[in-house]
């Protein structure tokens, strides 16, 4: 057991290093430690913003997508999105809001769980980091084209909307409603976040293969 553990771990740094010399070994953990601040600090952020432009409200109303909550002009679209059929907003992702918080929480204790693996293990441990802004845009899109694609055909105005898929980036057009929707400060926080993993990985690399 004590050989598979120093395996994954990976080599220590010698104590006989210089100070100059350890330096080096300090750049990957503080982009690692970094990393994890903005994942946490997105927690409490917007992710995603929608605007969507109506004939009768010209000036738009929007909506933000927090990782366990909506903000905005919620109650407004989900009521011209009654008349074309769409269900309600809240009943998206209800599942993936109620892991959300302590999914993120999860995520930056594996990254800062990779600042003590010196091996190509830990790759493992800042993946999930990796690929969440992508996974959670992968979801948001999946749910837009649940809702879009499944609308009521009891809805006043169904007969005069085709099933669609609402883009969650960019601009978007719906029968006589536009929409522009994109990444909002939460998102762009937990994209960074993964720049600074990449960018660790290669110090990591230059850092401790050569042990």
């Amino acid at each position: 057991m004590p050989g598979v553990l120093d395996r994954i771990l990976g080599p220590r740094i010698p104590s006989e290093q210089a100070p100059a010399d350890r330096a080096r070994y300090l750049v990957p953990t503080v982009l690692f430690v970094l990393a994890a601040i903005l994942l946490v600090v997105s927690i409490f952020l917007p992710y995603w913003t929608l605007t969507l432009h109506a004939p009768q409200d010209p000036k738009g109303l929007s909506i933000q997508a927090y990782l366990n909550h909506l903000e905005g002009d919620v109650a407004e679209i989900v009521g011209l999105n009654h008349y074309i059929g769409m269900r309600p907003l809240e009943e998206a992702a209800q599942f993936e809001r109620s892991i959300s918080i302590i999914g993120v929480i999860a995520v930056a204790l594996l990254i800062l769980a990779a600042v003590y693996v010196h091996s190509r293990w830990v790759v493992v441990l800042v993946l999930p980091a990796l690929l969440f802004p992508i996974i959670f845009l992968a979801d948001l899109q999946f749910w837009m084209a649940n809702f879009g694609r499944n609308l009521d055909p009891a809805a006043p105005l169904s007969s005069s909307v085709d099933p669609f898929v609402p883009p969650v980036l960019f601009e978007g057009k719906i029968a006589q409603f536009s929409t522009t929707a994109g990444p909002d400060i939460g998102l762009w926080l937990a994209i960074i976040a993964s720049v600074l993993i990449l960018v660790g990985l290669i110090f990591h690399r230059r850092a401790y293969k050569p042990l």
